[in-house]
């Protein structure tokens, strides 16, 4: 299987930089072949212009050369995996406008449907899961990717794995914990490639 790994953070050195290399990782040694869309690494401009705007009344439309080499990437790919962390409750900005610009009318809805078979979400989230599920934002957040946006753009297999805790919210003084956390959540990524 060939799958796109869209990576959304400023930084080469963060956890969630750490996280696709691990998921990638567990990708190869399962065999599956892969391609890393570093949106920020990349220079991925997420701002929606006229260009790139839906037309309704033609599916047809060209679009900018941008999303028309996104939009190639995309159909050179059995599945989607984004690692992005979780930011008010959403995603990053920047993947926000991958969505608006590249999931556009004609390719990933209306006469056509985005055409992958399965996507995966590693969502990094700050908070405990006790805090982060207090409110119901895992609900919220699951709503949205599985069935706002995967479902929506005909993709049925689309599964969110929280990674929780990204912030490290531990007593002082427990470093041995705090490496431990992090080991675990690398090798969560690392094992949600390997049986992709």
């Amino acid at each position: 299987m060939k799958i796109l790994v869209v990576v959304a953070h400023p930084r080469t050195d963060s956890l969630t930089s750490s996280m696709a290399k691990r998921f990638t990782e567990g990708l190869t040694e399962a065999g599956h072949e892969y391609e890393i869309a570093d949106l920020y690494a990349e220079g991925f401009n997420p701002l929606l212009q006229p260009q790139d705007e839906p037309d309704w009344n033609n599916p047809n439309k060209a679009y900018s050369d941008e999303v028309l080499r996104e939009m190639d990437r995309i159909r050179a790919s059995d599945a989607i995996a984004f690692i992005f962390p979780i930011w008010w409750y959403s995603v990053p900005a920047i993947l926000k406008g991958y969505f608006d610009r590249v999931w556009n009318y004609g390719f990933a809805y209306g006469p056509a449907k985005l055409p992958v078979q399965k996507i995966r979400w590693i969502a990094l989230v700050g908070e405990t899961q006790a805090k982060f599920e207090k409110r119901e934002y895992h609900l919220l957040v699951q709503q949205h990717l599985n069935v706002g946006l995967a479902g929506y753009t005909g993709v049925q297999d689309s599964n969110v794995h929280f990674m929780y805790n990204t912030i490290g919210e531990f007593a002082e003084g427990r470093q041995e914990t705090n490496e431990a956390h992090f080991a675990a959540l690398l090798n969560e990524a690392y094992r949600i490639g390997h049986t992709f």
